[in-house]
């Protein structure tokens, strides 16, 4: 029982060093979270439970397949020794363009579900009638931007005693 618990702590472990270490995951999730938040928060977006569960199924493909790349490329980087061989590269570039392939995969899905002019236009609608709301949008939005192109690594350096 206890390898048992232990294998969730290294697949929490897992989940955070992803996280912290790989800015394309924090991009994927901030992504993942907005359509989340939309789909949650507002019901200008006219989508089934089918429809919900092929976004929450292309979105985990697009994520498991970031995780993999992260596991292939750090294992092809301690097998090779810094050393870029041809095979090395191919299994680093062949990782990533599955995580490419999902990714639009993924996109297309969105965009044929949630393609809804007028909900869009409901939402703009909305944010002009309650500014606070779009002003809320536009923070969230630059704190997202700086969580995915600034390593979460780099705000908790700032923190720590020397």
């Amino acid at each position: 029982m206890r390898n048992f618990l232990k294998s969730f702590v290294y697949a929490f472990k897992g989940v955070v060093f992803a996280v912290a270490n790989e800015r394309n995951m924090r991009v994927h999730l901030c992504c993942l979270g907005y359509m989340a938040f939309f789909l949650l928060r507002y019901d200008f977006f006219e989508v089934s439970r089918t429809q919900a569960a092929i976004l929450a199924l292309a979105a985990a493909l697009v994520i498991v397949a970031e995780y993999i790349n992260t596991a292939v490329e750090r294992a092809v980087d301690t097998a090779s020794k810094g050393e870029i061989t041809e095979s090395a590269r191919i299994a680093k570039d062949t990782a990533a363009g599955a995580v490419l392939v999902a990714t639009v995969f993924s996109v297309a899905v969105g965009f044929m579900i949630l393609y809804q002019p007028d909900a869009f236009k409901a939402l703009f609608a909305y944010w002009m009638a309650n500014p606070v709301s779009l002003v809320l949008f536009i923070i969230s939005f630059i704190v997202a931007v700086l969580f995915m192109f600034i390593s979460p690594k780099t705000y908790l350096n700032k923190f720590r005693r020397k």
